[in-house]
């Protein structure tokens, strides 16, 4: 288990790198567009080969998943446009804290309710004080 969180961690750190290296990107050429298709492009690429190395058998369970299911992809893109877009303006580090906190939010939200399959676990005061606190560290943050 701590191997997980370490892997966890690593994606964390990861987060911001992304947005400065792709909003850099962007910046350069001119696009964030741009700059988001190639980072999936590169992305795509990494995943496919991961996937037809580890369980090349799963893609033909795809036609029979269920479709909303599919949806995380356009969330995704959401993700990497919006931040390729604003971090140049609102900084890497403020783009990220509001990702962080609608992050809590919505985590918060599928496990308290057990959406999309996920492992039930009850909002409690003690959660929803620590989500307070990080929607006022960014109020702070915004307010420097």
């Amino acid at each position: 288990m701590a191997h997980h969180a370490l892997i966890m961690l690593a994606a964390g750190i990861g987060v911001p790198v992304l947005a400065a290296l792709n909003a850099a990107l962007g910046r350069y050429i001119g696009s964030p567009a741009v700059a988001g298709a190639v980072l999936f492009i590169i992305a795509f690429a990494v995943a496919a080969i991961t996937a037809l190395l580890t369980n090349p058998q799963a893609v033909a369970k795809l036609p029979t998943a269920p479709r909303h299911l599919f949806l995380a992809g356009l969330l995704v893109a959401f993700y990497v446009l919006s931040i390729t877009w604003i971090a140049p303006t609102m900084g890497v580090g403020n783009a990220v804290f509001f990702v962080l906190l609608g992050q809590l939010i919505s985590a918060a939200a599928i496990d308290h309710f057990g959406l999309f399959t996920a492992q039930t676990s009850p909002l409690t005061l003690t959660r929803a004080a620590g989500i307070a606190l990080m929607a006022a560290g960014v109020f702070v943050t915004q307010k420097v």
